[in-house]
Formats: structure tokens, C-alpha cells, sequence
């Protein structure tokens, strides 16, 4: 039963009643999933590089209420105050990028960071729920004024993002981005050939990055050529869901955590699959596609232009993000340090998807039957 009642006009109050509330329910279990996750398996990964057992659980809390608090803020907002907070976020978003290969520590080869006092700041993570935004905005705006050049615009920012992208290098996320924006700019009417194009381009690029860049080349080799090369790492990830089989060794009982190095973060779902075994694993797979199709049922009566594509985009994003971390862990995709949203350890991976989650609850929300007074629906119809 509600506590709140539909002749109740206040901002919680209707916000109650328009929000997916399915929606909300499954990102609340996946959270809570990660928590427990997180919690069992981060000691071993604190206690191995000489930290407190509870470092990152501590850390992973503080990070979840903000997370709650902000993601909860953004669904309160309306459509145009979404879009204006995405707009702001994608300028700064850039300043950030630029700085970070300038002012951050170098860590495993790369710059992605920029660190704030005891907090390491992600850009590119924040930059992505900013970017779909800015996108969708840019893309609608050109369907609806035919002058107003807005394909030019997302073409020259979408270049501009992987340039810095690249520089840092971080070619997961160029990927992740490419694919969110190609997905767009097909859902915005893009010709066929354009689309072939823009595909036949990305192989380019990828060609191109395997002969350019050794870091690329090393990873694609190592997946290709396991046999010849370093896979520590993926070989205990296989090991861990070969210890766990059908229901798991039990929680707190794998082993594979203690020599695993980012057991807590990029190879978290292979600590599920230890410990709580394939059904837990189904079950995470199972939220996260309840997730997505919701948010696209959700999508099927919308008319406006620019939330279909802001919904869709940032429901590709999170979808893929989700696909890579498992494929990774599962060996299906070359190593690469992407966290498992709203399960992995990271302040900035849990506060951008929380922004991008909330983004996609105040877009979704369902305000002509709240006012049309139609309280006998559902849940499952809301």
C-alpha cells in the first residue's frame, strides 16, 4: 500500500505516482546485490595492498548514499530541466577531459583520472550520461527546425570526445561511446549508406588502433593468442565460475578473490559466480535486461523526439556496459578495466550511472495518467 495518496499535490507525492516504479525496484535489488558483492569481496583485495579489511566497503557506502540521493534528485527533475543539467554537465565534462591527461597520475599506462583530495575523479564516466543528453538534444533540434544545424554539431562533438578519449588512452570507453551515438544517429533518421559508413569507419579505426598502438595490440593478441601470453587474470575469473558451478561455494567461501587484483571492481561477477554460483549470475543477467526492456516499453507510446533518444541512449549505454564487464569475465571479449554498473567498486562509475539512471526516471515518468486520474492502473501498467 502507498503511503501517499493521489489527491496529495507535493513533489514527492507525484513524483510517487509517475515514476516506473518497476524500474526503481529493479535498480534498488541491483544495488543492493553490489553491496553484498562488494562486501564480500573487497577484504582480500583492502587487506592484500595493506589497507583496512573494510576500506572499500566504507568507501562503496558513502558513494551508494550519495548515489541514491543524486540519482533520486535527477528523477524529480522535468524533461527541460534534464536537458538543460546534461547540456551543463557535457561543457564541464569537456573542460575535465582536457585536463586529465594533463593533471592526472599515470596508473597501468593510462590518465583517466584527475584525483580531488582523497577522491579520484573519472570524467569520461560523467561525460557519457552528458554526452547522450547533449546528443539527443542536438539531434531533436535538427528534426524540428530542418535549418538548425545540429547533425554537424553532435558529428564535431562526437569526434572531439573520442580525440580525448584516445589521448588518455581509454579505447573501452571510445567503443562504448561510438556504439551509444551510432545507435542515436539511427534512431534520428540516418541514411543506410551514412550507417555503413560510420561502420566501415569504426573497423578502420580499430585496424588502425591495433597497428598503431601497442597497448590495443597487446590485448587483442593476449585474448586471440591466450596460449602465448599473460592471461592471469581471465584464466581465475574462468576458474572462480568453474569453483562456484550451479548454487556456488557459498558467501565469504571462494578463494579466487585473494589473488584476483580487481577482484572488487572489473572482475567482481566472477566473484559472484564463485561464491553464489551460476543462478546468481542468471539472476544479475536477468535484472539487467529487465532494465533495459523496461525502459524501452516505456518509449513505445513516447512522441517526443528527444526523449526517445535520450532514453534509448543512455539505456544502450548502460546495457553495453553491463554486456562488456560479463563478456570480459567470461572471456567472450578482450581484457578491459569497465566496471558492472551498480555492482563493481567506484565512486565515479555509481555517481554517473546514478545521474544517467535518474536521467532516465524523470524521462519516463508518466505525468497525463497521473492527471487524468487514473488510479485503478497497475503497477505492471504503470
Amino acid at each position: 500500500m502507498s503511503t501517499f495518496s493521489r489527491t496529495d499535490n507535493s513533489i514527492i507525492s507525484t513524483w510517487w505516482w509517475t515514476v516506473d516504479r518497476w524500474l526503481l525496484m529493479s535498480i534498488a535489488l541491483l544495488i543492493t546485490i553490489g553491496i553484498i558483492l562488494v562486501f564480500g569481496a573487497s577484504p582480500a583485495v583492502a587487506e592484500r595492498i595493506g589497507l583496512s579489511s573494510f576500506h572499500f566497503v566504507e568507501r562503496q557506502i558513502i558513494f551508494l548514499f550519495m548515489s541514491i540521493g543524486v540519482m533520486f534528485t535527477v528523477s524529480l527533475m522535468s524533461p527541460i530541466m534534464v536537458r538543460r543539467v546534461g547540456v551543463v554537465m557535457f561543457a564541464v565534462c569537456i573542460v575535465l577531459l582536457i585536463l586529465t591527461p594533463i593533471l592526472g597520475p599515470e596508473v597501468k599506462g593510462a590518465k583517466r583520472w584527475i584525483p580531488i583530495g582523497s577522491f579520484t575523479l573519472q570524467a569520461s564516466e560523467f561525460m557519457k550520461p552528458a554526452f547522450i543528453i547533449f546528443t539527443a538534444w542536438m539531434l531533436s533540434e535538427s528534426h524540428r527546425v530542418p535549418d538548425f544545424p545540429g547533425w554537424k554539431i553532435a558529428m564535431i562533438s562526437f569526434v572531439s570526445i573520442i580525440v580525448l578519449l584516445i589521448l588518455q588512452p581509454d579505447f573501452g570507453q571510445s567503443v562504448l561511446v561510438s556504439v551509444v551515438w551510432g545507435v542515436q544517429f539511427f534512431m534520428a533518421g540516418l541514411a543506410w549508406v551514412w550507417v555503413g559508413g560510420l561502420a566501415l569507419l569504426a573497423v578502420v579505426g580499430l585496424i588502425a588502433s591495433y597497428i598503431l598502438i601497442p597497448h590495443v595490440a597487446d590485448r587483442i593478441d593476449r585474448f586471440i593468442y591466450p596460449e602465448s601470453s599473460d592471461t592471469y587474470q581471465v584464466d581465475l575469473a574462468m576458474d572462480a565460475f568453474r569453483n562456484g558451478g550451479l548454487l556456488g561455494k557459498g558467501p565469504g567461501e571462494g578463494v579466487v578473490k585473494i589473488r584476483l587484483p580487481d577482484a572488487h571492481s572489473d572482475y567482481i561477477f566472477a566473484v559472484a559466480g564463485e561464491e553464489f554460483g551460476v543462478v546468481i549470475c542468471l539472476l544479475i543477467i536477468g535484472i539487467f535486461a529487465v532494465i533495459v526492456i523496461r525502459g524501452i516499453v516505456n518509449l513505445l507510446k513516447e512522441q517526443d523526439m528527444f526523449t526517445v533518444l535520450a532514453v534509448a541512449g543512455l539505456l544502450v549505454q548502460f546495457g553495453i556496459q553491463a554486456f562488456i564487464n560479463i563478456a570480459v569475465n567470461l572471456s567472450i571479449l578482450p581484457s578491459k578495466g569497465m566496471t558492472l554498473p551498480f555492482i563493481s567498486y567506484g565512486g565515479s562509475s555509481m555517481l554517473a550511472l546514478a545521474i544517467g539512471m535518474g536521467m532516465i526516471l524523470a524521462l519516463t515518468r508518466r505525468y497525463s495518467q497521473y492527471k487524468s486520474g487514473q488510479t485503478n492502473l497497475s503497477w505492471g501498467e504503470r
